[in-house]
């Protein structure tokens, strides 16, 4: 059964309820299946082993601020080399991510769908039921599969802490 809290956090000005359990920084990152962009279901954590990983929580890429956290990652990206992966997950279907990317020339970043079965939002604390989108978080996630690097957005237009996640992610690698 999964665990339901209230008075976390609000959409649109009224209380919600976010199913699962906060990750915390130090735990085993919880494995979680998606849909890719081109509707393949991936492991998200098996298919990306051997690296560190960012893992960013979206509401929806179509919004302002998870459009620009995604670009921001994106170009950051480049400069992080091939050791460190950068998948991007929020509620939206694969041909709504793979348009947006298209359109966005988001080519670094992978985005993947947790609309299916909420594996994501549920496993690392993220699920909002009464709208069933995804509240923003960003984690770190070491080779051997570590929580790193864990952060909650206290609103859902808030933006992730960039260079400490940036800086997260490099010491990762060491």
């Amino acid at each position: 059964m999964d665990i339901e809290r209230q008075g976390v956090l609000e959409f649109r000005d009224k209380g919600v309820t976010i199913i699962g359990a906060d990750v915390k920084v130090g735990e085993q990152a919880p494995e979680f299946s998606a849909s890719d962009v081109n509707w393949q279901w991936i492991d998200a954590l098996q298919s990306t082993q051997g690296k560190v990983r960012i893992i960013g929580s979206l509401l929806s890429v179509s919004t302002s601020v998870c459009d620009r956290e995604t670009r921001r990652f994106n170009e950051e990206a480049a400069a992080l080399g091939a050791d460190i992966a950068v998948l991007m997950v929020s509620m939206d279907l694969p041909f709504t991510q793979k348009n947006w990317c298209a359109a966005a020339g988001i080519d670094k970043v992978t985005t993947l769908s947790d609309a299916k079965e909420a594996q994501f939002g549920k496993r690392y604390g993220l699920l909002l039921k009464e709208p069933w989108i995804l509240r923003r978080a960003i984690f770190v996630v070491d080779k051997k599969d570590k929580v790193v690097f864990a952060a909650y957005m206290p609103k859902l237009g808030d933006e992730p802490d960039y260079p400490a996640v940036l800086e997260a992610a490099r010491k990762a690698l060491a």
